[in-house]
């Protein structure tokens, strides 16, 4: 099974790129043979803002990156989307990211991750609302980060207890619901 940990923040200095880098090695620390994760950058994908003539649910992709991003987006078994919260809603690039594509995110579940004001509920609650619109299965699977404007001070995010705990029901559900799929 393959997940994608996706960065849904591009600015300078974020945190969602910390974030993703513990959850890759964390989850690489189960040492769960039938699961691998990738990290997806949308800083490193630089998505230009969806502007094409068609919209995706048609499959017409006519955007120079459009069917790379389609590509890469089919080839995952399910997603951790990470947000920070951003003026009470998720990311900009991250609904960009997933307005670019359509029926490559359907039937694949989804679980959210979100830090911030309200530690990111705010942004997840947003997420999920677009996110099961356009296919993807809600895992019911959720990490809000709290207290990490006080916790993000250091070169690498500092997971605790309860988000360990948290990452590995995560993937527990990620699997069950790839498995309920096939």
């Amino acid at each position: 099974m393959l997940i994608y940990i996706i960065v849904g923040s591009i600015r300078e200095g974020r945190t969602a790129i910390k974030i993703a880098n513990w959850m890759h090695q964390a989850i690489n620390d189960l040492s769960l043979t039938q699961v691998q994760t990738e990290i997806i950058d949308l800083k490193e994908w630089a998505l230009p803002i969806f502007a094409g003539a068609h919209p995706p649910a048609t499959g017409i992709y006519d955007q120079p990156k459009q069917q790379q991003w389609a590509d890469k987006i089919a080839a995952a078994d399910a997603f951790i989307l990470i947000s920070p919260e951003y003026n009470h809603g998720y990311s900009p690039a991250l609904k960009n990211a997933l307005d670019y594509v359509a029926k490559e995110w359907q039937g694949k579940p989804a679980a959210y991750v979100g830090y911030g004001a309200t530690n990111g509920s705010r942004s997840i609650d947003q997420i999920r609302q677009v996110a099961t619109y356009m296919g993807l299965v809600d895992s019911n699977a959720v990490l809000e980060i709290r207290d990490i404007f006080k916790r993000n001070q250091e070169e690498t995010f500092a997971a605790n207890e309860y988000e360990l705990k948290a990452l590995h029901a995560i993937v527990e559900k990620l699997q069950q619901y790839h498995a309920a799929a096939k």
